[in-house]
């Protein structure tokens, strides 16, 4: 794992945004110097980055609901869209505007579960973000949630990072949450504890995984982590949480 290197990373809407919606932008900026300070030489120079860094990024949605006026997640589909159509454009501008500071730019890639299922679609979206990593910019990959429908959508990003992990033959995929790690229950309660390794399914048998969290931002939790994990190692991907 520590040699690692192309390297997914997924980050969900609650790592970036405030509790009551729109992005942080010290959030953002705090992510981003840790994944420039990895990424390893600027583009522009000869050679290729020692590790090259696909973002999977969650927010769209809660960025937008401010903007919108809207107090929290809507529960209808068509005003969800609306808020992401507002709320992706001010994402990859705050991403585009924080890796600025360290030179290195940034392509914006919406993928809907098409583009992972079909053999043409698949070609292509994989030649796209393979020469946005030749040409040293950093993928920002997020689901198209304007498009998408409830029949063909991902489910939430944790399963999408783990897709394009194996779409791009990642040597590791990395999920960021909220909470330090996959605890035996929940964590806020009496008697839990971390686990530090999985090796398998047998080790989760009789694990109490939880959904997603009090904030209301985000659509995934601990149960999508694992999953992905389940989705990405099966494709001989290492996953840290």
């Amino acid at each position: 794992m520590t040699g690692a290197r192309r390297i997914v990373v997924k980050v969900g809407s609650s790592s970036l945004t405030t509790a009551a919606g729109g992005l942080d932008a010290d959030r953002v900026d705090a992510l981003v110097d840790v994944l420039a300070k990895h990424a390893g030489r600027a583009d522009g120079e000869a050679e290729r980055p020692v590790k090259e860094i696909v973002l999977v990024s969650s927010g769209a949605i809660a960025a937008g609901l401010a903007p919108l006026g809207l107090a929290r997640r809507p529960r209808d589909l068509a005003r969800q869209q609306a808020a992401a159509s507002v709320g992706q454009g001010l994402l990859v501008a705050r991403y585009t505007a924080s890796f600025a500071r360290y030179g290195r730019r940034v392509g914006q890639v919406l993928l809907t579960s098409d583009d992972t299922s079909r053999r043409a679609h698949y070609r292509n979206a994989y030649r796209t973000l393979e020469q946005l990593l030749a040409m040293g910019a950093v993928p920002v990959v997020n689901e198209n949630d304007t498009v998408a429908t409830e029949e063909i959508r991902f489910g939430d990003n944790d399963r999408l990072a783990a897709l394009v992990a194996h779409l791009v033959r990642a040597d590791l995929l990395v999920l960021l949450s909220d909470v330090d790690g996959l605890y035996d229950g929940d964590p806020t309660g009496p008697g839990t504890s971390r686990i530090t390794e999985v090796t398998g399914p047998r080790d989760l048998e009789d694990v109490e995984i939880g959904s997603a969290g009090r904030a209301g931002v985000g659509t995934g939790g601990m149960v999508t982590k694992v999953e992905a994990a389940r989705i990405a190692t099966a494709a001989g991907v290492p996953v840290v949480l």
